[in-house]
């Protein structure tokens, strides 16, 4: 299906005018002036590597999927958080949860919680199936299935046992108390009439085999406003108005997400008027769209959402050469990132101390940090065996330069240009730099996914609000072949402290002292430096002056989540 230049249909019932459409080359054309707008043509740097909910999550698939599916709760623009498939958020206060006393696996006993959810009565999915504690209660032995692939099990495995009230209603037992446990934004729901009889035949397989992948198109994987019908690979998703959605009806017919890797031509896109709008979560950047709107100042709306998107580098700790922590350390100590911010993205990025933005309520402001001591890194290299050569070099005592791989995601311009940099600031103190690039699904689907990353990887994930960092910390979240490769932990970091502080910080109802616990592992993160902490991205969002309701969140839910709510407005 050609996409190229998605226009205008008349201010009437759209299927009245489809003779209208005529084919010129390949392209699809409307007539301009005086139509209302039937499709909607978003812009995005990346194609999804997958489409099911919790494999391999990118930001490219939460932010498509957002427009074809709701988490049970989730994370408003004012970082609340909402039910999104559920009636009323279980709560001590009102009820609908409840301590009570649970046994382990080993006998003793503890204190647990029970949580009631009741899904929306009329929910159903895209196929006209019932949503139902069916599908819970499948999504949930999925996903503590240690062979299905699933990116974060650890709040399946926090869940004991669900009780079925009946076919909309559930009890969720969790086997300890946790300050968070209305909070399932990572309980993205499957539905069992057509993923359990896949996963069933063999969970080993799962990953290859489910729908989502094999059979996109079928409505009934989806329950937003929108369903998917239409997927080319690296090109374009059509999403089309779900007739069996029971939320607000959406105003667009229908919406096209394209992914345009290269940012100068997601650029050249817009301008041309083949993309409506790039989207913040994975668009433009900061200097990208300040360049825009310098020369467009009256063609968009250009709204600036800081955020929780945590730009860093991976560092594979098995490495010998980075497995000094006084490397690692050299090499932070090295960077000059608020330079950069200035020269790349007009200082409008919050520089990166640990894992916790400024603007979460957990930020420790006495958090260690590496303001570009270059003395110091020299110092560090010396202390590690590395000692500077007559070519400006570092070697070790047989000789051999100090030379550290960084791979990151081709296409991205900022981020090439922030590693060219890193590249200049680390060859001053004698490190040598060589970058690589993948395609996304590369990196996304394997280089990360398995561990394939020799030194280290550049890229961002997106956090919650006071969200514990279990999945990329934590001990048992290392990808390996015996957990198929689920956890996000892909630097394999270790440490017996920091898996006792998490398992405390979930347990802990008294927000004043998770905050110090909070506090306790952004020292450690900053110390041990299992990651570089770059930035914490401020997302532009490059909108027609016509489009209203889009409302950016600045966290992980996208702010597709409430596509309902868009409109054109002439």
């Amino acid at each position: 299906m050609a996409l190229n230049a998605f226009r205008r249909l008349p201010k009437v019932r759209p299927t009245e005018f489809f003779a209208a459409i005529v084919f010129i080359a390949g392209t699809i054309w409307f007539p301009a002036d005086g139509y209302a707008k039937n499709t909607l043509v978003i812009g995005i740097r990346q194609y999804p590597a997958n489409f099911h909910p919790s494999i391999e999550l990118t930001s490219a698939k939460t932010y498509v999927l957002g427009l074809a599916r709701r988490p049970l709760t989730a994370f408003d623009s004012n970082w609340r958080l909402v039910c999104m498939l559920c009636e009323r958020l279980p709560t001590i206060e009102n009820g609908l949860a409840r301590i009570e006393k649970s046994v382990g696996k080993n006998g003793a006993v503890s204190d647990g919680i029970a949580a009631t959810f009741t899904l929306p009565q009329q929910a159903t999915w895209g196929d006209g199936t019932p949503i139902t504690s069916d599908d819970v209660v499948f999504t949930w032995q999925a996903g503590r299935h240690l062979q299905s692939g699933f990116g974060k099990r650890s709040l399946f495995e926090r869940i004991t046992r669900i009780d079925v009230v009946d076919s909309k209603t559930f009890t969720l037992h969790f086997g300890a108390v946790t300050f968070d446990f209305n909070d399932l934004g990572e309980f993205r729901l499957l539905p069992a009439h057509i993923e359990r009889p896949i996963f069933e035949r063999d969970p080993a397989l799962y990953r290859a085999n489910t729908a989502y992948d094999t059979d996109t198109g079928n409505p009934g994987l989806y329950f937003g406003p929108y369903v998917i019908s239409d997927a080319a690979r690296d090109s374009h998703i059509v999403l089309t108005r779900n007739p069996k959605w029971w939320g607000k009806k959406p105003y667009f017919d229908r919406i096209v997400v394209k992914a345009i890797g290269d940012t100068a031509a997601l650029q050249a896109n817009l301008l041309s008027g083949d993309v409506d709008m790039i989207a913040g979560e994975l668009g433009l950047t900061v200097e990208n769209a300040g360049a825009l709107q310098r020369s467009y100042p009256d063609r968009f709306n250009i709204v600036y959402q800081p955020g929780l998107l945590y730009e860093h580098i991976d560092v594979n700790l098995d490495n010998p050469i980075l497995r000094d922590k006084n490397v690692r350390q050299a090499l932070l100590d090295g960077m000059d990132r608020t330079a950069i911010d200035h020269a790349l993205f007009e200082g409008r990025q919050e520089v990166a101390h640990s894992f916790v933005s400024a603007s979460d309520g957990m930020f420790d402001p006495t958090t260690r940090k590496y303001c570009h001591d270059a003395a110091r890194a020299a110092q560090l290299l010396d202390g590690a065996g590395w000692k500077m050569s007559a070519d400006g070099l570092r070697r070790n005592a047989a000789g051999e330069p100090l030379r550290v791989e960084v791979i990151t995601t081709a296409g991205h311009r900022a981020r090439q240009r922030v590693l060219l940099a890193i590249q200049d600031q680390w060859r001053k103190i004698g490190v040598e730099t060589v970058i690589r690039y993948q395609t996304p699904r590369e990196l996304f689907g394997v280089t990360l996914l398995r561990r394939q990353f020799p030194m280290m990887v550049m890229y961002a994930f997106n956090e919650t609000p006071e969200m514990v960092p279990g999945t990329f910390l934590g001990s048992s979240q290392i990808p390996s072949a015996d957990n198929n490769y689920s956890g996000f932990n892909t630097t394999g970091f270790r440490s017996t402290r920091v898996d006792q502080l998490i398992k405390e910080l979930e347990t802990t109802l008294d927000r004043g002292k998770r905050r110090q616990m909070f506090g306790a592992l952004q020292h450690i993160y900053a110390d041990e430096l299992p990651a570089l902490p770059l930035f914490f991205y401020s997302l532009p969002y490059i909108l027609p002056k016509w489009l209203k309701g889009v409302e950016p969140t600045g966290h992980q839910f996208p702010s597709t989540l409430w596509a309902e709510n868009w409109y054109e407005e002439r």
